[in-house]
């Protein structure tokens, strides 16, 4: 036990890990104000069970594992009749965080750059309205295992489906997606 109190220090904790665990947090749920809640909660949570603490990995990863759940519990509460009812997911609507998951992926521009950068909120713009058209689960599975890349299994234990049924989702999500953008983007 007194191995634990060396290896934890949670008067440290803020100062070293709140910036880190809030841009995971916010790269996950895309709303920062939900983002530092869940951060919050990750601390909580770990002062709570800083006594099951066993050494095998760093103060940082640790606190990661209690976070990644804390985000897992939001889907899950989200994805059950009771969350619906609740809690409504609200994406892409968080100012200067706005669609940054796509931002990460467009690539870089070697010329003409503003002409890109107009071209790519443009092209992000779409993709949002697309997937926001989407029904809520279609747009739920799709964000988790493309945009936040949650692992499939992960996926289908915690939205009690098969994988089989996620595939079939994303596919569909997909479908429905390249339709969307044929006919508002690429036929203009």
């Amino acid at each position: 036990m007194t191995q634990n109190k060396t290896l934890l220090n949670p008067d440290k904790w803020i100062d070293s890990y709140a910036d880190y665990l809030f841009n995971y947090a916010v790269a996950r749920v895309n709303n920062s104000d939900l983002a530092k809640d869940l951060v919050q909660e990750t601390f909580f949570a770990g002062l709570k069970s800083a006594k099951n603490f066993q050494g095998k990995s760093t103060e940082r990863t640790w606190l990661i594992s209690i976070l990644k759940r804390k985000v897992i519990d939001h889907y899950r509460k989200i994805n059950s009749k009771k969350g619906q009812a609740e809690v409504r997911m609200n994406f892409y609507t968080d100012g200067e965080n706005e669609g940054n998951w796509l931002e990460e992926r467009v690539p870089q521009s070697w010329d003409n750059a503003s002409e890109k950068n107009i071209e790519n909120e443009e092209l992000r713009s779409q993709i949002e309205i697309c997937i926001d058209n989407l029904p809520e689960k279609y747009a739920m599975v799709f964000r988790m295992k493309t945009i936040q890349e949650f692992e499939t299994e992960e996926i289908c234990k915690e939205l009690d489906i098969t994988s089989s049924n996620l595939w079939v989702i994303i596919h569909r999500a997909r479908t429905q997606l390249r339709k969307c953008m044929e006919d508002n983007w690429f036929n203009n």
